[in-house]
Order: structure tokens, then C-alpha cells, then sequence
């Protein structure tokens, strides 16, 4: 759900009808107004069920977040490098155009992100909405949460606890495709000489979160 563009008049000389702009009457730059017509909006639409994704934004050590969710559980995480705009448009496509930034309902989400981040929580407990991910990949993602805080695992030993032992490059797939990183680990997985290997956040991301799992948290900046 997108707020419509603003009405285009192309007559600016014309008086409107009845003597009165509609429009004219709201506020210009009330941002706090139009907060709460939003916050009114996400929750009219969550009750009539006619919001399908609630998505908002968490600042975090490794730069601003997009989380989503459905009634069904959190199905997406993005980091700014994979273009949060672009990240909507495919949840749209693929799930449902009925989206809205409506962030009560990752309240519990952000939280939890939070505390990953301050190290006072070392596994997610949160319902996922797993749709997004499929056979095999599906699989290599399962079983991510297994490898603990702190430790790694090579993509050779994913490939094996998965069931497919020859499916190396696959996992690398799977991992770069997680639809839910930081919350579904993959950071976890590395290179079998130990090296961090690609991220979808990044280098620089992995890193810092392979850091963090190892005794230097970082700074946490907060939530939107």
C-alpha cells in the first residue's frame, strides 16, 4: 500500500469549486500528523486483514535494516546494500501488494535484533515465514541455526548435514539467497581454509558479526 500522489491541478489560476481547495485544509509539514494518520492507517488495515506484509527499518551496527513480516512470521531481512526499495518490490511481486510500514507488528523482531547486538541473546526465537525458499536451498537454511553462536562451519560441512554432500557451490547459493540473514545465520558458514567467504552484506558485514560472536560487540545506534 503506497500513499497516492499528491493532486496535480492544471489550471493554478482557477478557483476550486465551492470557493475551497480540499487539500489546501491539511497541513503542510505536520510530520507528527501524518505519523499518527499512518500509525491510524497500519492499524485500520491490519485489523480489517487487509495487510498482508508489515515492514519497518532498524539502525544496527551493520547499517540500517529491512525487516517484514506477515500474519505468519518474519520473512525478510535486508541490508542497505540490496536496496530496501528494490527488497519491496519483489515482496510485492511474489507475495502480496499489500504492504505497509506498520512497525508494531516487528516489535518483538527488532527487539530481539537488539539484544543479538548488545550480546545479551545468542539465538532467535521468533516465527518465520519460510515461503521464500524452496527445495534444497530450503534445506541448507534448516539446518543454519544449528551452528552455534560463535562457532562456523564450512560450506563442505553444510552441503554433508544437508543431505548432499557434493552440493558445495549449492550451499554458497542458498547462503547467498538467505532471505533472512543474521536471523537464519549464514554468516556462520566459511571457506574450509577459514576464511569468511562472501556475504550479502557484505565483507565488512560478516566480519563484524563473526567479531561480535567472538567477544567484540559493537555499538548499537537504535530503531526507526
Amino acid at each position: 500500500m503506497t500513499r497516492p500522489p499528491a493532486p496535480h491541478n492544471d489550471h493554478t489560476d482557477a478557483e476550486p469549486a465551492g470557493g475551497a481547495d480540499l487539500f489546501g485544509a491539511l497541513p503542510e509539514h505536520d510530520e507528527a500528523a501524518m505519523a499518527r494518520l499512518h500509525t491510524r492507517l497500519a492499524a485500520a488495515s491490519q485489523d480489517a486483514g487487509l495487510l498482508d506484509i508489515a515492514y519497518r527499518t532498524l539502525d544496527s551496527p551493520v547499517g540500517p535494516l529491512l525487516l517484514a513480516a506477515t500474519e505468519t512470521g518474519l520473512i525478510r531481512v535486508a541490508f542497505a546494500v540490496q536496496d530496501h526499495a528494490d527488497v519491496l518490490r519483489q515482496l510485492s511481486d511474489t507475495v502480496s501488494p499489500r504492504i505497509l510500514r506498520a512497525p508494531a507488528r516487528l516489535d518483538a523482531v527488532s527487539r530481539q535484533i537488539d539484544e543479538y547486538f548488545t550480546g545479551r541473546r545468542h539465538r532467535f526465537e521468533l516465527p518465520l515465514d519460510r515461503r521464500l525458499s524452496r527445495g534444497f536451498r530450503r534445506d541448507v537454511l534448516a539446518h543454519l541455526p544449528d551452528i552455534g553462536y560463535g562457532r562456523t562451519e564450512s560450506y563442505a560441512q553444510v552441503a554433508a548435514a544437508a543431505g548432499s554432500p557434493r552440493a558445495v557451490r549449492a550451499v554458497g547459493t542458498a547462503c547467498a539467497t538467505n532471505p533472512l540473514p543474521l536471523v537464519v545465520p549464514c554468516h556462520r558458514v566459511v571457506r574450509s581454509d577459514g576464511s569468511a567467504g562472501q556475504y550479502a552484506g557484505g565483507a565488512a558485514a560478516k566480519h563484524l558479526l563473526l567479531d561480535l560472536e567472538n567477544g567484540r560487540p559493537p555499538a548499537l545506534s537504535g530503531a526507526t
